[in-house]
């Protein structure tokens, strides 16, 4: 929570103070202010139009959509939704604003308040101060631009006090935002980015210190870094003397630092002023309950139906709402299996290990809820081991045949009968007559030496269970 400097005289210890600007481009097939398409990864200069260029006539129109996703959104956050809102124009010049001004909110955005309760953070609850519409400035390359404009920015309080506590946030922010698909959390392509406003302070004094702005931050990982790097750098300043200069800085993952890009604009750098072109946004309450009701289970409210439902632990509980797909699954699989448990070790296990060292999500799982409930049922009959389900499993993962086929037609299925057993088992302490006499003269260690090589002997077929109790059975009465 901050750091602490030696020295001849009492050191100060310091208090970091941190703010996130999270922009979060909408699930939009065109653009906020016009009807240019928002695919990634066309030609540059192609998804434009005089709109998105302002040229003189050229009159932007508001993307339904859009405020409905925006509207999803801050409902999600415990935002309360203005009732009537206004477009401003914020002017700039740099070579990403082929416009030379950026259509977003400023005096009276979308909505205002709210805020998250962190799972896992050192921050147990963030704020929010705002959320608010605005198209999004374009991506500078050699051969031009291309403009990707939809997005909401979500800004929070200066709550958090650590870049692990932000990078929790963050991405928890991001969890909730693709479970309500509204955003596709692809940080890679720019779709979810995040702005670090940093300042250190005297721990006890109230006053905030001079902030500065790390841009484009696009990935947890990152953010907790430059926010730390960024603390440090702050504290070095102070106690050598210096004094930290409110600007804009860019995080470099190569070095590990951040460098100054530019000086921090004020409010009236930028000049806002009314969008001319736009009337204010009048939001109905009516329309607000509309988009509350399309609304899905939110992973809080999930998490907790998870444990008192189905009484699982919180860990697991938290697993399996990472994702309202991955929930989904798990509650398919859950109620075709009968226990919860089962599933939830199984989703868990073997499904998520399989995607990791695939690279795949949920959506690319060929198993059907109905087929890994048919090969947990197995196991729970006794049909086939625990270990055995395993190998089943990964057969099933890559041909798609049902766990009843491939036990079937491999010959997997446990032996239980105990006639077949016991023959086996008398086979073994017979070749084991140390081991036997061992675990008679109190060393009972040697029981579980004996209980492999019968699983041995009955190439793993053999029924656990039932091996257990038949060795038992036949060690102590003999």
């Amino acid at each position: 929570m901050g750091a602490v400097r030696g020295g001849d005289v009492p050191a100060v210890k310091y208090e970091p103070v941190i703010g996130l600007e999270i922009h979060a481009q909408l699930r939009t097939r065109t653009k906020i202010f016009c009807g240019c398409s928002t695919e990634y990864g066309a030609a540059p200069n192609t998804h434009v139009c005089p709109v998105c260029l302002g040229l003189p006539g050229a009159l932007p129109v508001l993307n339904r959509q859009a405020v409905d996703y925006a509207i999803r959104a801050a409902t999600a956050l415990g935002c309360e939704v203005q009732p009537v809102s206004v477009f401003a124009r914020k002017n700039y010049f740099y070579p990403d604003l082929p416009k030379g001004y950026q259509i977003s909110q400023y005096e009276r955005p979308l909505a205002l308040g709210g805020g998250l309760h962190v799972v896992g953070g050192d921050t147990p609850h963030v704020g929010l101060t705002r959320i608010h519409m605005e198209e999004d400035a374009g991506k500078s390359l050699h051969e031009g631009f291309v403009d990707s404009s939809r997005r909401i920015e979500i800004v929070t309080e200066p709550d958090m006090r650590s870049g692990a506590g932000a990078a929790a946030f963050f991405s928890q922010l991001r969890d909730i935002l693709v479970w309500l698909n509204v955003n596709d959390g692809n940080m890679e392509e720019g779709s979810l980015r995040c702005d670090a406003n940093v300042s250190v302070r005297p721990v006890g004094q109230r006053r905030f210190g001079t902030k500065t702005e790390v841009k484009n931050v696009n990935s947890f990982r990152y953010v907790q870094k430059a926010i730390e790097y960024e603390i440090d750098r702050q504290i070095d300043l102070l106690e050598g003397g210096g004094t930290v200069v409110q600007e804009t800085r860019l995080w470099d993952s190569a070095t590990g630092r951040t460098m100054s890009m530019r000086s921090k604009e004020e409010a009236h750098d930028y000049r806002y002023f009314p969008e001319p072109d736009l009337p204010p946004l009048v939001i109905a309450d009516q329309r607000v309950a509309a988009v509350r009701a399309t609304m899905p289970e939110l992973p809080e409210a999930r998490r907790q139906r998870f444990m008192t439902a189905y009484g699982l632990p919180e860990y697991d509980a938290g697993v399996l709402t990472q994702s309202a797909g991955l929930a989904d699954y798990f509650e398919q699989v859950a109620a075709t299996a009968g226990s919860a448990k089962a599933a939830s070790n199984w989703v868990m296990g073997e499904v998520l290990r399989t995607l990791n060292d695939r690279g795949q999500t949920i959506d690319d799982v060929p198993l059907t809820p109905k087929a890994l409930a048919g090969l947990i049922e197995l196991v729970h009959k006794g049909t086939i081991s625990s270990s055995t389900a395993k190998e089943v499993f990964a057969k099933m993962y890559d041909s798609g045949r049902s766990a009843d086929a491939i036990v079937a037609a491999d010959g997997l299925a446990q032996i239980g009968d105990e006639s077949e057993l016991l023959s086996i088992v008398r086979r073994v302490l017979e070749a084991h007559e140390g081991a036997v006499a061992q675990y008679r003269a109190g060393k009972t260690a040697t029981f579980g030496f004996l209980v492999g090589q019968v699983m041995k002997a009955s190439r793993g077929k053999g029924n656990p269970k039932v091996i257990n109790g038949l060795l038992r059975r036949e060690l102590d009465g003999g």
